[in-house]
């Protein structure tokens, strides 16, 4: 039921969706080539534009660059829904939102741009940082590692469970040991806060143990940070490493469900059975 959302494109739509979704083609490589250098220099404009000095003497560039950006990546949003086998799927995709927080914020600054306003607008015009997240689908290596946290992330979920549960035991004999002491460990919520801070190898220095056992208790904490740290690592490491041995991912989206990451020699989608 589901493969009946999908509607028919045009053969001028299908080409325009070869070249927009598929990377691996010479046409959509430059697509992609162009995107990511719009994307850059409208990422640089956000930067430079935070800069007092440079806004100020330039401020009329900026704002006719913004709109530059804008309608391009605003046309680029609409192209896309336009040539896409399943608009809906796009629209609500995690990129699908990404590409529309790039344009929102410019429209809705000149839709309510008044004195009131301004204060609130200029939080929302830092929104467009968010293109910079259009960077991901043009690094290959991004769905290695997706997939590999994907992979690995039961492990990861349970190694995190086990790290809150001793957070909570190592917070709550540090407390025992030091409370009293005018040391800084007032609760047991302050004393996991601290557990957390020395376990992760961080370090603030806000609260530090002043007893003896207190400090020999705390190096202990540190020296297992460091060991704690690697864990996760090691698990994404080995999720890596399997999918090395495997068939490499290449860079087609699914056109039913507008998910990627499958294998360079798959037919059909893995996610939902679609043919590629």
């Amino acid at each position: 039921m589901a493969k009946q959302d999908r509607r028919t494109l045009s053969p001028f739509q299908q080409r325009w969706h070869n070249i927009i979704f598929e990377a691996d083609t010479p046409a959509g490589r430059g697509f992609d080539i162009a995107l990511l250098a719009m994307i850059l220099l409208s990422v640089a404009v956000v930067m430079l534009e935070s800069v007092v000095s440079v806004q100020q003497r330039y401020e009329r560039l900026f704002t006719l660059l913004e709109w530059v950006f804008t309608i391009l990546f605003t046309l680029e949003y609409l192209f896309r829904i336009w040539c896409s086998y399943r608009p809906k799927a796009y629209i609500t995709s995690f990129y699908g939102l990404i590409d529309l927080l790039c344009i929102l914020p410019t429209y809705v600054e000149f839709l309510f741009g008044g004195a009131h306003f301004l204060l609130t607008i200029r939080i929302l015009r830092l929104m467009r940082i968010f293109r910079i997240f259009k960077l991901v689908p043009f690094l290959n290596e991004s769905r290695q590692l997706a997939l590999a946290l994907e992979h690995s992330r039961r492990k990861i979920a349970v190694f995190l469970f086990f790290i809150l549960l001793l957070t909570v035991v190592l917070g709550s004999l540090m407390y025992v040991i030091e409370s009293g002491h005018n040391s800084g460990f007032t609760s047991i919520p302050v004393s996991v806060y601290w557990a957390v801070v020395t376990l992760t190898t961080v370090g603030y220095g806000d609260i530090a143990p002043i007893t003896p056992l207190g400090q020999a208790f705390s190096a202990l904490i540190m020296i297992m940070g460091y060991a704690i740290i690697a864990v996760p690592t090691g698990i994404v490491t080995v999720e890596m490493s399997r999918l090395r041995d495997k068939n490499e991912v290449d860079q087609r989206i699914c056109p039913h469900c507008m998910r990627e990451g499958h294998d360079a020699n798959a037919d059909y989608c893995k996610y939902c059975g679609t043919k590629l």
